[in-house]
């Protein structure tokens, strides 16, 4: 269900990740075999949830305009639903009714156009079967690439800004914003060869602890760790904080939304900035938190978690210390024993918005998409 990219990348060789040292016997297959059925029992449940707590006009979390929505319906696609299905229908319509003038889909005088934009062409991509979409989508694609900081609002590749996308037309750009164009962008098939994704992938290098030719910013030469940060912009944030000389700490979430956003655009495996970054995930290999911040944003984690080394196409991650993990097993672990009675998921830490569980329920079955293989 899920879109490959480049069979070069998809493929990328076990030396990124494996090692001698196997706490995982590779002989035995119980695990395997039971993970695609535990992941899709998860996943029913999770649906039968949604579906009941749907509006309806097909509304998810109505204050958050058309964004939770569109996630929502992704994820009930990415798992196997149809447009027939009356839950997926009604979401598609409401997500639907959003689209403006300009081709942007957004909720009226919202502030997240970016965001919404691009969860949206990601939504009606995956609805796409049989080209009635095509219309809608090529114009959401003209916007955010137009919303992108380049040479049109006088920013060339010199300027920090240049390549990122933020929440809505031309606020200051950062690492997830701009990782869910990456996620648009694939979606729609764009590659390397795209102005859009290459300008993307300029931003992206720059929120990378790690100094070369693509970052010669301040940051990487004081935590130069190789996982990545929130923005290279206005001076430089990351919400894991700052270490004592006053670099950018590194954290999970954005390490991983840095290293798909890189593979999409085309980043050879043997690129030091893709294993910089593997090495980081490696070293920091967790399904108990989100590294660096704790429990803040942890589904999101998940779900980048999981596109990330669904893209790299490799099924078992060596940690820092030898241990070798089934990572979609272990995330099926983690996902079942998180679950709700009511089949939803809900972070007790609501920051960015995970106290809601119609969009922590989204970001749960968006991670268990990847689990099926």
């Amino acid at each position: 269900m899920h879109r490959r990219p480049a069979a070069c990348l998809a493929v990328l060789v076990s030396s990124l990740f494996a090692s001698a040292s196997s706490a995982v016997d590779p002989t035995d297959g119980r695990a395997a075999a039971s993970q695609p059925a535990r992941a899709s029992v998860l996943v029913d449940r999770g649906i039968a949830y949604l579906a009941g707590v749907q509006d309806e006009d097909g509304a998810f979390s109505r204050g958050a305009g058309p964004a939770v929505t569109a996630l929502v319906a992704t994820a009930m696609l990415e798992n196997g639903r149809t447009t027939s299905d009356p839950v997926v229908a009604r979401a598609l319509k409401f997500v639907e009714a959003h689209v403006r003038p300009d081709g942007g889909v957004y909720a009226e005088g919202s502030k997240y156009r970016n965001y919404e934009t691009c969860l949206a062409i990601r939504c009606f991509t995956a609805a796409n079967k049989e080209g009635k979409y095509n219309d809608l989508i090529r114009r959401a694609e003209a916007y955010v690439k137009e919303a992108q900081w380049d040479e049109g609002e006088g920013y060339d590749k010199s300027s920090e800004y240049y390549g990122g996308a933020g929440y809505g037309s031309h606020n200051r750009p950062d690492l997830s914003n701009t990782s869910f164009l990456a996620d648009a962008l694939q979606a729609v098939g764009e590659g390397p060869d795209d102005p859009a994704v290459r300008r993307m992938l300029v931003f992206v290098s720059r929120c990378q602890n790690l100094e070369s030719e693509h970052n010669q910013s301040k940051f990487p030469a004081l935590n130069p760790d190789g996982g990545f940060y929130y923005t290279i912009a206005a001076g430089g944030s990351s919400q894991a904080g700052t270490t004592a000389n006053g670099g950018l700490r590194s954290y999970g979430s954005m390490t991983y939304a840095g290293l798909k956003s890189m593979i999409f655009a085309g980043v050879d495996k043997d690129d030091p900035r893709v294993k910089a970054a593997v090495d980081w995930a490696r070293q920091h290999y967790t399904l108990e938190e989100n590294p660096g911040i704790g429990d803040a944003g942890l589904y999101y984690y998940f779900h980048t978690f999981a596109k990330a080394l669904d893209a790299i196409g490799e099924s078992r991650v060596t940690d820092g210390e030898g241990v070798e993990h089934d990572w979609r097993q272990e995330l099926v672990d983690a996902l079942a024993a998180r679950q709700q009675e009511d089949g939803s998921w809900v972070n007790a830490n609501p920051r960015w918005l995970e106290g809601d569980p119609s969009l922590v329920t989204g970001y749960a079955l968006l991670a268990l998409s990847y689990c099926h293989e």
